[in-house]
C-alpha cells in the first residue's frame, strides 16, 4: 500500500471511531501545539537514552503521545479548512502538497506513538524489548521531525505565497480588507524597488482613495508625492493639512522627516535643516538618527 492508501484508512477510521466537529478555524493553533510537543518530545527521547537526565524518559513519552494526538487533530482540522483555501486561484496544488506532507508527518508520529506505548507495556511486564522499542522510537523521531519540517514549510508556502486562510477563520470581512490593503501596499513597494515610479505612485494613490481615513495610508501617499512623483510642493501642502497630536511622538517624527524631504524636493535645504533641528530639540534621544538625515541634505 502507498502512503496515500494508509492516510485514507487512518482518516476513515478516525472518523468512524472518533467523530469530530469541524475545527478548521483552529488549525493554526493546533498545528503549533503539535510542532512544539513533537520536536521537544523527540529531543527528550534522545537525551533519555543517554541516561543523563532521568526525567526526560517519562517526559518524552508524555510529549510524544500528546504530540501524536495533536498531529492527528492538526490533519483533521486542516482537512476541515482546506475547501475555501483550495478555491483560491492557483492554490490547489499548494493545498494538496501541504495536506500530503501533513499526513506523512502524522503517520510517522503515529508509528512513534505505537513504539512508545509498546515500550510502556513492555516495561510494566518486565520484558527486555522495552529499550529496543525506545531506540526504535528515537530513530523514527528523526524521520518524523524531517516530515514535520517539510509539512511546516509547505504550510508556510500556502500562507505566505498564496494568502491561504485569510478571511475564513472568523468570517470577518475586515480580514479580507486588510489583505487587500497589504497586497496593494506590497505591490507598490515592489514597483518602487523596480524603479517603476509611475506604477508605485498609482498604487499609493489607489490606497489613499480607498482608505482615506487611515493615517498610515495618508502618510504613504504623501511620501509617494516626494519619492515617486517628485512633487515636493504638493507634499508640503498635504502636510500642512495633516494634524498630529502633541503626545504622538512617532507621528511627529514621521511627519517631520517627510516635511524635511519635501523641502529638499523643492530645493529648500535650509528649510529642511530647520525642520530637523526642531525635531532634534524636541526629541534629543534620537539626535543621532536626525543627524544622519541632515548629512543626506545637499547644499
Amino acid at each position: 500500500m502507498t502512503i496515500d492508501h494508509w492516510s485514507l484508512i487512518i482518516g476513515h477510521c478516525s472518523l468512524i471511531f472518533f467523530p469530530m466537529p469541524n475545527i478548521g478555524s483552529y488549525h493554526p493553533i493546533i498545528v503549533h501545539f503539535a510542532i512544539v510537543l513533537l520536536i521537544v518530545g523527540a529531543i527528550f527521547r534522545w537525551v533519555s537514552l543517554s541516561g543523563r537526565a532521568a526525567f526526560t524518559g517519562p517526559a518524552a513519552a508524555t510529549l510524544l503521545l500528546a504530540g501524536a494526538l495533536a498531529a492527528a487533530l492538526a490533519v483533521h482540522s486542516g482537512l476541515n479548512a482546506h475547501g475555501p483555501v483550495e478555491r483560491i486561484p492557483g492554490a490547489r496544488q499548494a493545498v494538496g502538497d501541504h495536506e500530503e506532507a501533513g499526513e506523512w508527518a502524522r503517520n510517522v508520529f503515529l508509528v512513534v506513538a505505537a513504539l512508545e506505548l509498546a515500550a510502556l507495556i513492555a516495561r510494566r511486564r518486565n520484558l527486555n524489548v522495552a529499550r529496543g522499542a525506545l531506540w526504535g522510537s528515537a530513530v523514527v523521531c528523526v524521520f518524523g521531525v524531517a516530515a514535520l519540517a517539510k509539512a511546516a514549510d509547505r504550510g508556510g508556502d500556502l500562507v505566505y505565497n498564496y494568502a491561504g486562510g485569510v478571511g475564513i477563520r472568523s468570517g470577518d470581512t475586515a480580514d479580507v480588507t486588510r489583505l487587500y490593503l497589504a497586497g496593494v501596499y506590497q505591490a507598490a513597494q515592489q514597483a518602487r524597488t523596480q524603479h517603476d515610479s509611475a506604477r508605485a505612485a498609482e498604487l499609493f494613490g489607489q490606497l489613499e482613495r480607498e482608505f482615506p481615513n487611515d493615517t498610515t495610508v495618508r502618510l504613504l501617499a504623501i511620501e509617494s508625492l516626494v519619492r515617486d512623483k517628485h512633487n515636493g510642493r504638493a507634499a508640503l501642502a498635504a502636510l500642512s493639512r495633516f494634524r498630529v497630536a502633541v503626545d504622538d511622538r512617532r507621528l511627529q517624527l514621521r511627519v517631520g522627516f517627510l516635511k524635511a524631504d519635501a523641502y529638499v524636493a523643492v530645493g529648500k535645504p535650509d528649510s529642511a535643516r530647520a525642520v530637523l533641528e526642531r525635531l532634534a530639540a524636541a526629541f534629543p534621544d534620537v539626535q543621532q538618527r536626525i543627524k544622519e538625515r541632515e548629512r543626506t541634505i545637499g547644499n
